[in-house]
């Protein structure tokens, strides 16, 4: 087995290759970064983290079509649409994610950003100081507060009962990392890269198992709490950026 320092020297090459802007394209990150007002990013940015497993193709177009649903302002959307704006989305699926589930999304989101400050502000009053899991878990109560279905529940993870969390991991990376490469977009700027945790899946958690990262089996909390401290040996300040690495090389270098 490689030590520490060529695993890190690797995998600090493989940051470099692909954290930088030619990565955007095919990414759903690309969704996001239409867009330059806050409300605007973080909306785009939750909505196709959600929805963000399986083809990358598919990820895409199910997020800009949601977008376009929109009207391309998915904060003034969700901020003031009413009822019956909301029928527009009935033929709307992506997978298992369907009419019922985005509906209360916007609902949702609207009482987060009337009734309590937006999501970096829920994010930001649970965190602690070396995790966000325990807010991720907060923040979970709180966005199904409203009347729903329970079927919706399944599109956030809850860390509390044994989720990896990887599509809420992925969209925290996206708001919180600033690094001056022009991916992850810097905007919450009371949380720190440091309390971040890698998006756990099956690429980065087969990649992490071949390099000794990470021995668990399944992509669970225990899992990510495994790859959390042995990525943060590698950089206690921003142990996330390896979620580039990781997801390169299974994803395109088939590591």
């Amino acid at each position: 087995m490689p030590d520490f320092y060529e695993i890190k020297e690797f995998l600090d090459d493989k940051v470099e290759k692909y954290n930088n802007p030619d990565f955007i394209t095919t990414d759903p990150i690309s969704i996001p970064h239409r867009y330059n007002l806050k409300e605007d990013i973080e909306i785009s940015g939750f909505l196709t983290s959600t929805i963000a497993w399986g083809n990358r193709k598919m990820i895409i177009g199910s997020a800009d079509k949601i977008m376009k649903l929109m009207g391309n302002s998915p904060y003034d959307f969700v901020a003031g649409h009413k009822n019956k704006d909301l029928e527009k989305f009935d033929d709307f699926a992506h997978r298992t994610f369907n009419s019922v589930d985005l509906v209360y999304f916007i609902k949702s989101l609207k009482n987060i950003y009337l009734n309590y400050g937006g999501l970096e502000s829920i994010f930001t009053r649970y965190a602690v100081k070396d995790s966000m899991q325990p807010a991720i878990s907060e923040f979970k109560k709180i966005f199904f507060s409203l009347e729903h279905q329970i079927r919706t529940q399944r599109h956030i993870g809850d860390p509390a009962k044994g989720s990896a969390c990887k599509k809420t991991n992925m969209f925290l990376r996206w708001m919180v990392r600033c690094d001056k490469k022009g991916v992850d977009f810097g905007l919450w700027k009371n949380i720190s890269p440091s309390q971040l945790s890698c998006p756990l899946d099956l690429h980065s958690g087969n990649v992490a198992r071949k390099l000794k990262l990470l021995t668990r089996k399944q992509n669970d909390s225990k899992a990510l709490a495994e790859l959390d401290k042995n990525l943060r040996n590698l950089d206690a300040g921003d142990p996330v950026k390896y979620d580039f690495a990781l997801f390169g090389l299974g994803v395109f270098e088939r590591f």
